[in-house]
């Protein structure tokens, strides 16, 4: 099994920023692994918007949240973080840091991952 925790949501006004913290836990987090950030509002589906490969620190960022958002290692193999700068009411969501083990880092870019955590909440208000 492997553990995720998120933190760092909260609530801002439009143009405001916030930093998501994620770390990975676990005999099954793997020694590479994809680490993504996917967001989700009621009725609609999970949407995956950034997701970094910890084997050669290749990134994706979603066009939704490009030149706004940034993913990054934390200070530690199992930790990121997600910066979001001039964010918007449409960012609202809850956010959700997943793990996919894999060697490939191509592998990233799928819609489910293996582990989730509990989400942290975003709102911003206009």
């Amino acid at each position: 099994q492997a553990q995720v925790a998120e933190s760092g949501g909260g609530s801002v006004q439009t143009g405001g920023s916030l930093t998501l913290s994620c770390e990975a836990s676990g005999e099954n987090i793997g020694r590479t692994r994809c680490m993504g950030w996917f967001r989700q509002v009621p009725g609609k589906e999970r949407e995956r918007i950034a997701h970094i490969y910890t084997g050669d620190g290749d990134t994706f960022i979603a066009d939704s949240v490009k030149g706004r958002f940034s993913i990054s290692h934390g200070t530690a193999d199992n930790t990121m973080k997600l910066q979001m700068n001039n964010l918007k009411p449409e960012d609202s969501a809850m956010y959700y840091c997943g793990i996919f083990p894999t060697y490939a880092n191509y592998r990233c870019a799928r819609a489910m991952y293996n582990w989730y955590g509990k989400g942290t909440q975003v709102s911003v208000s206009s």
